[in-house]
């Protein structure tokens, strides 16, 4: 009885096996279908990051992104107007993670204003190096006004509002000397997205940086930054 149970079991288990078998077969012989529940939009995203990071940022065209999904080129039309509004897209998707990202590391510092300072600092720059390939494309010029995507603009000044206002507690702590956190925001944000610029583009091996661990460097930097920020006369 346990003998014939057991041959029952791996009968089905076999008939199951020939089942997801033939439905794979028949999804790649179809593979203009295989987006029907609702997750193209999403797929072309990913596509797109996929594109830029195998054959870099000219080759990203919607046909590109189309053929690399084995889906029509009309397909991608059905959810962006053209290429520019797919680079939006990934930008904006890409600017919320790091956003997110960076409000996670800076959270995991307590109440410690410089800690969560520099943290928001390491975790850009850690970002930018595991996802250099959708970094590229977060920080592509659009040819577009930048009326044309409100919901992006929204989400630069996600990140953007993040430093600020890590900038200010400071600056109420007196760790940080007075002027506009807005000025001072963006003199962090373009030191730390030039560190993260170089580390992506391969050019800290140039400076015989090489061996250095990217939240290391990125600690290293911010820490500077976070000197150069204190009030006159009290640098350490």
């Amino acid at each position: 009885m346990a003998k014939a149970t057991s041959e029952g079991k791996r009968q089905a288990r076999a008939a199951k096996a020939a089942q997801a078998a033939q439905a794979a077969r028949a999804v790649r012989a179809k593979p203009r279908d295989r987006y029907h529940h609702g997750d193209l939009r999403q797929a072309l995203l990913d596509a797109a990051v996929a594109l830029v990071e195998r054959e870099g940022r000219r080759a990203l065209t919607l046909r590109g992104v189309a053929r690399l999904l084995g889906v029509s080129q009309a397909a991608p039309y059905r959810h962006f107007a053209d290429k520019e509004a797919l680079l939006a897209a990934v930008a904006e998707g890409g600017l919320r993670a790091l956003a997110a990202q960076m409000g996670e590391a800076a959270a995991a510092q307590g109440a410690d204003r410089a800690a969560r300072f520099q943290a928001l600092g390491v975790a850009y720059v850690e970002f930018a190096a595991a996802q250099t390939a959708r970094f590229r494309v977060m920080f592509m010029a659009l040819s577009a006004d930048e009326g044309a995507y409100p919901s992006l603009s929204e989400a630069y000044g996600q990140v953007f509002g993040l430093l600020r206002e890590a900038i200010a507690a400071c600056q109420a702590e007196g760790l940080v000397r007075a002027g506009d956190p807005r000025r001072l925001a963006l003199a962090a944000w373009s030191i730390v997205h030039g560190l993260a610029e170089l580390e992506t583009n391969g050019q800290l091996p140039r400076l015989g940086l090489e061996a250095a661990a990217t939240h290391d460097l990125a600690a290293s930097v911010t820490r500077a930054l976070f000197v150069g920020l204190a009030p006159r006369g009290e640098k350490a």
